[in-house]
């Protein structure tokens, strides 16, 4: 009878003998203990952006500019003044503008001794009568002015003192702005304080505009008359100051009726002033 072969699933494999296990070697007892494992190296940390140095503050930055600024407004004017109550002023702002526009320069300085007095009295009669009275500011022509200005505003009349005009003339720039008007209120009380009326008018009509590129009583009558200003004569004088309200426009010879007419009343006036002692604080 033939045996049937078992099934591959029921046939199962003998256990294997159990391998024994190497033994472990046993450290002497002198032996030094194992180095420890070294650490791991910490991680490494992104370095945090530095933070840019702050900033000066504006308003502080300002503040010194503008301390700056006002120191130069209201300190150089008095340094300037103190030092042209004794030298002529070398140049103005008007002066250096109108020469860059083209009308050129002539400026002649002369001290007020060589200076025709019949043109110091045209100057008071037809530019600030009050001259040798107030300290500065003649507030009763300022009031007339603007009265005027108001009802014909197309003819501005100025209220101007003649100090007012040689502080503008000296230290500032032309144009109607307030920030000029203030300063020219505080050189004023410079000059006043400072010069005095006499060096006042002596500054004034030496620096003058008296046509285009011509400055001062010297320069204007070498160039409308052909002479000093020391032998100006009264119709000279009067025709001179006549034309200072527009000096670019109007001529002192070959004038037009307006002008003219202007003279003549010029003229009228500088015999009040003369018989008024009006120029009094002018004279030595």
């Amino acid at each position: 009878m033939t045996e049937i072969p078992p099934q591959i699933d029921d046939v199962q494999e003998a256990p294997a003998p159990h391998e024994a296990e190497a033994p472990q070697p046993t450290p002497p007892e002198d032996a030094a203990p194992p180095a420890p494992e070294p650490p791991e190296p910490p991680a490494l940390e992104l370095a945090q952006p530095v933070p840019p140095p702050p900033r000066p503050r504006r308003k502080g930055r300002w503040a010194r500019r503008l301390g700056i600024l006002l120191a130069v407004l209201v300190l150089g004017p008095v340094g300037l003044a103190a030092v042209y109550r004794i030298v002529p002023p070398p140049v103005t702002i008007l002066m250096l503008a109108r020469a860059v526009q083209g009308h050129g320069l002539d400026y002649r300085w002369r001290g007020l001794d060589d200076i025709s007095p019949d043109l110091v009295q045209a100057a008071i009669a037809a530019e600030d009568s009050g001259f040798c009275r107030h300290h500065g500011f003649d507030f009763s022509a300022m009031q007339k002015a603007m009265a005027h200005n108001e009802k014909r505003p197309g003819r501005i009349r100025g209220g101007s003192t003649i100090s007012q005009q040689t502080a503008k003339n000296v230290f500032l720039w032309p144009d109607r702005t307030y920030v000029r008007k203030a300063l020219e209120a505080y050189d004023t009380v410079l000059i006043e304080a400072i010069w005095g009326k006499r060096r006042i008018m002596e500054v004034y009509l030496n620096v003058v505009e008296m046509g285009p590129g011509v400055y001062g009583a010297e320069a204007a009558s070498q160039a409308y008359f052909g002479h000093s200003a020391k032998t100006l004569d009264r119709a000279e004088a009067d025709h001179l100051i006549a034309i200072l309200p527009s000096p670019l426009k109007w001529k002192a010879v070959h004038s037009g009726a307006y002008v003219q007419k202007r003279a003549g009343r010029i003229g009228a006036r500088m015999g009040i002033v003369k018989e008024d002692g009006l120029a009094g604080c002018v004279a030595r």
